[in-house]
C-alpha cells in the first residue's frame, strides 16, 4: 500500500455497509480515488490529513431523489449549494428535465457543478415543468407530453450520466390518465435496458397497480407516503403487494419531499420490519424550508424512528450505488470514487415534521461537519474542528 497519499480522514468512527465495517480506521484518497483504508496509514511529507477523531466517516452520501435543474425548472435548487451543506457528494435528479430540455441541464448545470450530479430522464417531452406554489400542471396528464422515441434517443447517448428513466403517475402528476404513462416509461426502459423511478401521489392509480407493472430493479418513490395510496393499512400492516414487489426485486425509495412522507406510514412499516432500500430527501424549491429540508434531516428522521445508524447510512450509500447500478459509488473500498462525508451525532430535543404536519420530538440530529468530493477536501461545516493538520 503506498505512503503517497493526496489526504488521509485520521482517526474517525469509519462506517461502511459495503464493507460491514463499522470501527476506528483512517481513510486515504489520491487521484480521486480511495487509496487506503485501516490504522495508522502512513503519510507522506506531502499527504494533507484531517484528524477527525469523534466524527463519523461515511461513503459519499448519495440523495437518490433530488431536484437541482437551478433556474431551467421552477423547483430546481442549486447542486452545490445542497451537497455541501447537506453532506451529500452525488445527487440524483429525478426527471427534472426531458429530452425537449436534457441538453440545457447537462450544459449549463450539471458540467458546471462541483458535485457529481446523475438523472432520471423524464418520459415527458419538457419534464417537470409546472410546479410552484401558483401553478401546479401534472406533466404526466397530457398524453401528448409523453416522448417515448426522443427520451430512447437521449437516454442511449447521455449513458455517462442517465441512470434510468423516471415517470411520475398519481391524479396530481397525470390526472386521470391512470397507468397510461408508467406503461409508456417502462417501453422506453426496456428499449435502452435501464431501471425506471415511478412517482405516485394520489388514486389514481392505486398503489397496487403501480407496483404490478414494476420490474425487478425498478424504484418506487415516495414509498411511505400518507393515506391514500399508503404501503400499509390502516390497521398496521404491510400490504401484500408491497412484500410481494419487495420478493421479486422491486426497489422501495423514500422521497420526502413536500408530500410524501408520514410519521405514521414509517412507524407501521419499521415495526413490520419493512426497511426502505433508499432513504432520499426529493429536496426542492417547496420543500428545501421544510418539511423535507435536505438529507441529513432525512436521515436524522429515520434514526429517531429506531433505525440503527448503520443501516440508515447504507441507504443513503451502496443500496442507493445498488439502485443506480454504479457500484464504484457508496463505498470506501480500495479503488472506489474517493467521496467522502463526515458527521457528527447531536444529541438534544429535535423537531422534525412530516407532510401531514405531524411533528416528532427526536433525542438524536445527522450533522454534516466536511466533505470529500472525488478525492480531495471539498468543504468543512462553518464551526468545524475538522482542519488541516501537518504531518
Amino acid at each position: 500500500m503506498s505512503d503517497a497519499h493526496d489526504l488521509i480522514l485520521r482517526g474517525g468512527r469509519v462506517i461502511d455497509p459495503s464493507q460491514d465495517f463499522d470501527g476506528l480506521a483512517d481513510v486515504a484518497f489520491t487521484a480521486g480515488k480511495v487509496s487506503g483504508f485501516g490504522p495508522d496509514l502512513a503519510a507522506s511529507p506531502s499527504t494533507e490529513i484531517r484528524d477527525v477523531t469523534g466524527a463519523i466517516v461515511t461513503p459519499g452520501l448519495i440523495d437518490l431523489h433530488t431536484h437541482v435543474y437551478w433556474g431551467g425548472t421552477s423547483l430546481g435548487i442549486d447542486p452545490d449549494e445542497f451537497c455541501r451543506l447537506s453532506g451529500v457528494t452525488t445527487s440524483i435528479d429525478t426527471g427534472s428535465a426531458g429530452p425537449g430540455n436534457w441538453a440545457g441541464f447537462r450544459r449549463h448545470v450539471i458540467k458546471r457543478a462541483e458535485a457529481r450530479v446523475l438523472a432520471y430522464l423524464h418520459v415527458s417531452f419538457a419534464g417537470i415543468f409546472a410546479f410552484s406554489n401558483s401553478v401546479m400542471v401534472g406533466e404526466s396528464a397530457d398524453m401528448r407530453m409523453m416522448a417515448p422515441r426522443e427520451a430512447a434517443e437521449v437516454a442511449d447517448a447521455n449513458r455517462d450520466l442517465i441512470v434510468g428513466i423516471k415517470v411520475r403517475v398519481g391524479r396530481v402528476a397525470s390526472g386521470d390518465q391512470g397507468t397510461a404513462p408508467l406503461d409508456v416509461a417502462l417501453q422506453v426502459a426496456e428499449e435502452v435496458g435501464m431501471p425506471l423511478m415511478a412517482h405516485i401521489d394520489h388514486p389514481p392509480p392505486s398503489y397496487e397497480e403501480v407496483l404490478a407493472m414494476l420490474r425487478p430493479g425498478d424504484v418506487l418513490t415516495h414509498a411511505f407516503r400518507p393515506f391514500p395510496n399508503a404501503p400499509c393499512t390502516g390497521q398496521g400492516s404491510v400490504k401484500r403487494a408491497v412484500r410481494e414487489a419487495r420478493e421479486r426485486g422491486v426497489l422501495f425509495d423514500i422521497g420526502h419531499g413536500k408530500a410524501s412522507f408520514s410519521f405514521k406510514t414509517a412507524r407501521a412499516m419499521l415495526a413490520n420490519g419493512f426497511y426502505p432500500d433508499t432513504i432520499s430527501s426529493d429536496v426542492h424549491q417547496l420543500c428545501i424550508d421544510g418539511p423535507a429540508y435536505d438529507q441529513v434531516t432525512t436521515l436524522s428522521k429515520f434514526l429517531c424512528l429506531g433505525m440503527r445508524l448503520p443501516e440508515v447510512i447504507r441507504c443513503s450509500t451502496v443500496n442507493a450505488a445498488f439502485a443506480l447500478k454504479r457500484p464504484e459509488l457508496g463505498s470506501l473500498r480500495l479503488g472506489s470514487l474517493g467521496d467522502a462525508t463526515v458527521l457528527s451525532i447531536r444529541e438534544g430535543e429535535f423537531d422534525y415534521a412530516d407532510v401531514t404536519g405531524e411533528h416528532m420530538i427526536g433525542d438524536r440530529r445527522i450533522v454534516s461537519e466536511g466533505v470529500v468530493l472525488k478525492g480531495r477536501w471539498w468543504h468543512a461545516a462553518e464551526g468545524s474542528a475538522f482542519g488541516r493538520r501537518d504531518v
